[in-house]
């Protein structure tokens, strides 16, 4: 038997997560209740309980020691505290066993409380050598495919055949999402704690090699390992598995720098959200959204675009749809001929024919002419239809009607070939067997108006992904540096200047006198800096405009600064904006593109990328900005060389990338942006400190 060798290979996760036998080490009642959890799910597995005195634990004879098994397990649940945890783990290393939940707390997660909780954690990871582990600090994982449920408390989950996977590192979470009534099959439910062994990704990887699996959902408080994390979609892609993720929590990795603008725009937030759409993971906002864009994936996997048709028996609900989408890159396109002249041949004159369409009440319990109308609505281009329709309670109405209605949207699917859904606007609206039913016949039972169009979007934004050619791999950054020293402007101009970024003419003047015969060989108009200074227009450190050498030499008079940057003056700017990228250890090298100038805090209008980035991915963020029509050409006014804003762009990504292992921030704001071009009016970079 292999012993507790910290160097030893890891095993994978095959028989911790789809054990044939199971070992339940502890007397408490959280271990009584995974002896109890793993009978109700039906698990057909050998479970033997293990502790040293007692000889019965939920009706199931005790092995004394782990050593006195019959045979190694393959999983094992370990229900005692924070010291026998690690005595335990190691014997299990020592025995063979396939892996370990471990569900005590008190270890690096409560550093800050107990002096020792990082020392024991390294101490349980030694005792595991290469056998793996769930948690600690985690409640474990339910496999409803083959009923497994190394889970010591309540729980939702039923057994199923084939169904979504569900990730959190959260136990409490965990059992919340278990609880749902919305239809969704759970094939695992698993828990992370904290990732000692093994994290979210590789957990992830384990369950999307299982072909009963059809899609993934992620509740996320932080991600670990970046190449992991990406690997894992790479994979989940190459599978035909889509992701849908919900991330919490803003870590301070990315606003650690506070010299810049683009520090306070591109927190970890904008990283986390660049992050997930590069690598083609659906985001939600909440954990509603979380169980019906799964629903969605599950039954449906991801759309082909963001195009939706909406019919309802009713003008508001027909309104509310409209609205609702709004913002949520959903679209509904306008009806073409053939559409028109269809749903007019079956509802008659009296309806005004529109995407939402509003089919009153002529037609209802007439099923032949139901299916006839959402058969001419589901024109063959778009990503899905979708019904709006809310169930009567059972207990107190009679739903005969509302069958009919199911059966027509059911014809109109396999009439088209459209994916579609029919959505109760509110949650309490669509009874769990009705959606349960639905779901039985491929049509996918939203559970609430704001939660089936997030889902709709995130599956648009899934499909769009997946369409796309894959990113280039990203520039995995190391921890960010100690101590770090900042770039005067015109050393950062120089230095992004070397890699293609457009810069005035300028000098640099270290009196007035010199200033203001530096501006008279550039040519005036000019503009005068103060060197040395952060934020130099709240210093009162520019002077713009200034037309000869008397002007010069006042203004640097004026200014708080022993020395001074002289440059030509730009004119003929459409539009001013910020081209940052900020090192953030948890998620990449982050460009973001906003709106500049004076403009920056007041319109907070950016962008977020991670890098490398492409010109078209560039162009299409650009064109995502508020102030996009500012740079296209607004009123008349002429618009900015926008292929001169995208190689800007280009040329800081292209100086991050030669500097890479030192790079901590690099600004440009204003970049000044016009017909004729985009040159940069200021610039900041941040680099680690040398040695």
């Amino acid at each position: 038997m292999p012993g507790a060798d910290a160097g030893a290979p890891r095993a994978g996760l095959d028989r911790l997560l789809r054990p044939a036998s199971i070992a339940v080490i502890g007397g408490g009642g959280w271990c009584a209740n995974v002896i109890r959890e793993c009978a109700r799910i039906g698990f057909a597995g050998a479970i033997w309980p293990v502790h040293p005195s007692r000889r019965e634990i939920a009706g199931l004879p005790v092995y004394a020691s782990v050593e006195a098994l019959p045979e190694a397990p393959d999983a094992a649940f370990i229900g005692i505290n924070r010291e026998a945890t690690v005595a335990a783990v190691r014997a299990l290393g020592r025995r063979g066993a396939g892996g370990a939940v471990c569900f005590a707390s008190g270890f690096r997660e409560a550093a800050a409380e107990l002096a020792d909780g990082g020392d024991l954690e390294a101490a349980l990871l030694e005792a595991a050598g290469g056998m793996r582990l769930l948690g600690p600090n985690c409640y474990g994982f339910i496999n409803a495919l083959d009923g497994a449920a190394l889970w010591p408390d309540q729980h939702g989950a039923v057994r199923v055949e084939r169904g979504a996977a569900l990730i959190t590192q959260s136990s409490n979470i965990a059992i919340n999402l278990t609880m749902q009534r919305r239809g969704l099959p759970l094939a695992y439910v698993v828990t992370a704690g904290n990732q000692a062994d093994t994290d979210l990704s590789e957990i992830a990887r384990g369950l999307l090699a299982d072909p009963r699996v059809t899609a993934l959902g992620l509740h996320i408080e932080g991600i670990r390992d970046l190449a992991g994390f990406e690997a894992m979609a790479a994979e989940a892609r190459a599978r035909g598995k889509p992701v849908v993720a919900l991330k919490i929590g803003r870590s301070a990795a990315a606003q650690a720098a506070t010299v810049s603008h683009t520090a306070s725009l591109a927190g970890s937030d904008a990283g986390a959200r660049a992050l997930l759409a590069r690598l083609g993971i659906g985001q939600v906002e909440s954990l509603s959204a979380l169980l019906e864009a799964l629903k969605l994936l599950h039954l449906a996997g991801p759309l082909g675009s963001g195009r939706i048709a909406s019919m309802s028996c009713s003008g508001g609900e027909a309104s509310l749809m409209a609205d609702s989408a709004l913002g949520t890159g959903l679209e509904f396109p306008p009806l073409g001929a053939a559409q028109r002249a269809d749903l007019r041949a079956v509802l008659g004159p009296k309806v005004a024919l529109a995407n939402p369409l509003d089919y009153h009440t002529y037609i209802w319990g007439d099923r032949e002419k139901l299916a006839a109308c959402f058969t001419a609505m589901m024109e063959p281009a778009l990503a899905m239809g979708c019904l709006v329709l809310d169930f009567p309670r059972e207990d107190r109405c009679d739903a005969a009607d509302w069958a009919q209605v199911i059966d027509a949207v059911a014809e109109a699917r396999a009439a088209r070939g459209v994916p579609m859904a029919i959505l109760a606007s509110l949650p309490e609206t669509m009874p769990e067997a009705t959606a349960e039913a639905i779901a039985a016949r491929g049509i996918v039972p939203f559970c609430g108006l704001a939660e089936g169009l997030a889902a709709m979007a995130a599956g648009a934004r899934i499909g769009a992904a997946w369409a796309a050619p894959e990113a280039a791999p990203l520039w995995l950054p190391g921890p960010a540096a100690a101590a770090s020293r900042t770039l005067s402007e015109a050393e950062a101009k120089a230095a992004l200047a070397a890699h293609g970024l457009a810069v005035p003419r300028a000098q640099r003047a270290d009196s007035p006198a010199a200033a203001a015969a530096a501006a008279a060989e550039i040519g005036f108009p000019v503009v005068l800096k103060g060197e040395g200074i952060a934020h130099k227009t709240e210093a009162g450190a520019v002077a713009l405009g200034l037309a000869d050498a008397a002007a010069v030499a006042a203004a640097a008079a004026r200014m708080p600064a022993t020395r001074f940057l002289v440059e030509e003056m730009v004119a003929g700017t459409a539009a001013e904006l910020l081209i940052g990228v900020v090192r953030d250890p948890a998620h990449g090298f982050v460009m973001t593109l906003g709106a500049g100038g004076v403009l920056t805090e007041l319109l907070r209008d950016s962008v977020s990328l991670l890098l490398p980035a492409g010109a078209a991915e560039i162009r299409a963020a650009l064109s995502g900005l508020r102030i996009a029509p500012l740079l296209a050409g607004y009123r008349g006014k002429p618009g900015a060389d926008l292929d001169a804003v995208v190689a800007a762009a280009l040329a800081v990504q292209a100086y991050v990338g030669a500097n890479r292992e030192r790079l901590q921030e690099v600004e440009v704001n204003p970049l000044l942006c016009g017909p004729r071009g985009a040159m940069a009016a200021d610039a900041l970079v941040r680099l680690a400190a040398a040695g």
